[in-house]
């Protein structure tokens, strides 16, 4: 802001901005004051509605550069030559707390990446765990009820938590990354990130593929403890946020070494796990992860309100050669995020600087609306027009999924050779080491010992027997020694 004199929001001077107006010393105020009455509407309207899911988070510019070739796979211009920079956007947040909680608590981390294409803008939005609670969108505000606090007592209940988890075997292997060593990243730095969802690429020829983003820390992985982080939280509520700026106000800037899993679109139909399956990791042995990029972070938002609480992301912002798969949570997704972001912010929230494209401009039909710029000027608002307006390609972005026969209705997400809700937990538990699987046990006893009902926790601890029966055996004895 350049130095002079202070001014109303329409850039009058300001006489006087310690002192209302009054009628008379000691009088009542005046109605007239418009400084005074300017300021505290403002006031009342500076809070736009926090994000249902992901309200507390942080956020940071950066580059990513392509360093591997991926041009058999995908005609992404911004990944089309080794070498290649695009400037991103990062917000990393945490899922279930509001705006004000803290940040060292036991809870996925978001990890949205806005990549500033040629094209366009790219949004990969994912998180810190390859996999998630469940596998349909439908049953999503149901889970993030459970979450939230309760409509009777104000406060999160593990019996809303441990009811949904046990009544939703699927999400048995998530609940097993969420109470792991991992549940409680350090810092945004020191935790690897996942596109988790399974998309499509495709390539000039027009072939299509379905790829898992990996984004591997190069920080290393750094962990709390449940007790580390209960201190830790109550000593700075805003850990992460902070360690992030100040490394990057430091010149530490944090990068990940990216990499994706590709499997041929001709390979999903007989592959052993559901490939859509959100629940679901493809192991590295049936699909390796291929390096071929580094994301550097290395400026800050200026604004925290501007640039992070006002950035929008959405996975239905694809480019060409990139596009969506049939995973029923993406599905959901694909709406629900531009949805949202169009009550919390506004329709025209692509129109803020963090939001609109940086490479290319922004050609739509759309106007009007709060807080419209008019940018359009007097262009027509249609299409076809012969005035010289913006014009369709006639190229889709993506491949068309295979063809699609079969009745409507509600059907369930079908099942694979070897698809069941706690195969994956259990390897994933198998593969622990002996102290990880106490500190595991450990969490899950502590959480669960809060249930009232004895009828949620047996639940909860056969979902945990039937991914390894010594997994489900050591919990039920560590459950029963706290509960007496």
């Amino acid at each position: 802001m350049t130095q002079g004199p202070l001014t109303t929001e329409a850039g009058a001077p300001v006489a006087d901005n310690q002192n209302s107006e009054t009628a008379g010393v000691g009088g009542p105020v005046l109605l007239q004051d418009q400084l005074l009455l300017e300021k505290l509407a403002h006031f009342n309207r500076e809070r736009i509605p926090e994000r249902v899911v992901h309200a507390r988070g942080a956020g940071a510019y950066g580059t990513f550069t392509v360093t591997g070739d991926v041009t058999p796979y995908t005609r992404a211009a911004f990944l089309s030559a080794v070498g290649k920079e695009t400037e991103v956007f990062l917000r990393f947040s945490t899922v279930a707390g509001n705006l004000g909680a803290a940040d060292a608590v036991r809870d996925p981390r978001g990890f949205a990446l806005k990549f500033y294409t040629e094209e366009g803008n790219y949004d990969l939005v994912g998180n810190n765990t390859p996999v998630f609670f469940i596998r349909d969108a439908i049953k999503f505000p149901d889970f993030i009820h459970t979450q939230k606090r309760d409509p009777y007592t104000g406060s999160t209940e593990p019996d809303n938590v441990w009811d949904f988890w046990s009544l939703s075997p699927e999400s048995t292997h998530q609940v097993t990354w969420l109470f792991g060593d991992r549940g409680i990243p350090a810092s945004y730095r020191h935790m690897d990130g996942f596109g988790s969802h399974t998309y499509q690429w495709n390539n000039a020829d027009g072939e299509a593929f379905w790829v898992k983003y990996h984004f591997k820390t190069d920080q290393g992985i750094r962990n709390l403890t449940a007790e580390e982080a209960d201190v830790l939280a109550g000593k700075d509520p805003d850990s992460h946020q902070r360690d992030l700026r100040e490394a990057i106000e430091r010149g530490e800037f944090p990068s990940w070494t990216v990499g994706v899993q590709i499997m041929p679109a001709a390979d999903a139909a007989t592959y052993r796990f559901n490939p859509f399956d959100l629940t679901k990791v493809w192991p590295h042995a049936d699909y390796p992860v291929i390096e071929f990029g580094k994301l550097e972070l290395n400026r800050n938002p200026r604004n925290v309100f501007a640039e992070v609480e006002q950035s929008i992301f959405s996975p239905a912002h694809f480019v060409p050669g990139i596009g969506p798969s049939p995973d029923k949570m993406l599905q959901g997704r694909l709406f629900a995020y531009g949805d949202a972001h169009r009550y919390r912010v506004g329709i025209n929230a692509d129109h803020l600087p963090v939001n609109r494209p940086h490479a290319t401009e922004a050609r739509t039909h759309s106007r009007d609306g709060h807080l419209y710029d008019g940018r359009h000027g007097a262009e027509k608002n249609y299409e076809p027009n012969s005035f010289g307006g913006p014009y369709q390609t006639g190229r889709a972005l993506w491949q068309p999924f295979d063809a699609v026969t079969g009745g409507t209705g509600t059907h369930p997400t079908p099942r694979h050779a070897e698809d069941d809700d706690f195969v994956q937990a259990g390897n994933l538990y198998r593969l622990m080491r002996e102290d990880e699987k106490e500190r595991l046990v450990a969490n899950l006893s502590g959480a669960l010992a809060g249930v009232s009902r004895d009828d949620i926790v047996e639940r909860a601890v056969e979902n945990f027997r039937r991914a390894d029966d010594g997994f489900g055996k050591r919990l039920e004895a560590a459950v029963q020694a706290l509960r007496g």
